[in-house]
């Protein structure tokens, strides 16, 4: 199976695994045992974090967002094999109370954060493309990192006259065009491929066809919106999908990959027809399709 850099459903999967445990709880402690992730860690990273507690744990897009109690955001991103790991206890835990089977235990905990609770919740990135950052609240609409993001698709005003209003007149691929987080964020490979696949639309598509002359939404839009939202919330239910390195904050694997229609299918017969799924190549990454129900 191939790895990818976690979705909106692996991300949202793991906040939901986090939140009770950091939602209300004070950071005790912080040990910062390696600071060059992506890029490096603020100097006085942990210094700025311990004592306050984190009233809110919220996500935007593919990032996490802490809200804390001393003003400041901690946004945190889990980059292509990032993930976070909880003891409940830390202090009454015993040998073999808590293990994930991805490469040497410790060897890639990077950043561990120890809560008033006594829960521990580590942060393991054996590639480190993974990265925080702390951005104080009072400038978060102006970080850079989430300014130029568009709206959820999980969000109540996304729907089919936003996406037609983004893609009208785009030339580019329907594909590419909600692989853009500027047009919808939080959106990747996976599940671009198969909301695509659901709404019976071709990923070669011209992107700017779901909206009429004016920018208003046709059926295909319509459709699109629909399957984007069932598939990312199908996919949350599941657990998101466990490729390479995603696992949940527990440790265990999430199994949507199990209901993939058309990703990771090459060759295989279409559920929908008689066709088969095919697989090509736009802008590097791999599309999944089938080339006879998807027009």
């Amino acid at each position: 199976m191939r790895c990818g850099v976690p979705e909106l459903p692996e991300v949202e999967t793991v906040r939901r695994g986090l939140a009770p445990v950091m939602e209300g709880a004070r950071i005790v402690k912080v040990e910062v045992r390696r600071g060059d992730l992506r890029w490096p860690l603020a100097k006085d990273f942990a210094k700025r974090i311990a004592g306050a507690t984190v009233d809110g744990l919220g996500r935007r897009a593919k990032y996490l967002i802490a809200d804390l109690s001393s003003g400041d955001v901690l946004m945190m991103h889990l980059g292509m094999s990032g993930s976070f790991h909880i003891i409940q206890d830390a202090k009454n835990a015993r040998p073999g109370d808590f293990h994930h089977a991805r490469g040497k235990i410790g060897a890639h905990d990077h950043i561990v954060f120890h809560m008033s609770n006594g829960a521990t919740v580590t942060f393991n990135d054996p590639r480190r493309f993974g990265s925080m950052k702390l951005v104080p609240r009072s400038k978060l609409d102006k970080e850079p990192l989430l300014n130029a993001l568009g709206p959820e698709p999980l969000g109540n005003e996304f729907d089919a006259a936003m996406l037609a209003k983004a893609c009208a007149g785009k030339k580019t691929s329907l594909k590419a065009a909600l692989l853009d987080q500027r047009v919808v964020a939080g959106l990747g490979n996976i599940y671009v491929c198969e909301a695509l696949y659901r709404a019976h639309l071709s990923p070669k598509r011209q992107a700017s066809t779901i909206a009429d002359r004016k920018g208003a939404p046709n059926q295909r839009a319509v459709a699109l919106v629909d399957s984007i939202k069932v598939v990312l919330h199908d996919a949350i239910k599941a657990g998101g999908s466990s490729l390479r390195d995603h696992r949940q904050a527990d440790g265990t694997l999430g199994y949507f990959q199990h209901s993939f229609r058309v990703y990771d299918r090459e060759g295989e017969p279409c559920p929908n027809c008689k066709g088969t799924i095919k697989r090509i190549v736009q802008s590097g990454r791999s599309t999944f399709y089938c080339p006879s129900c998807q027009k």
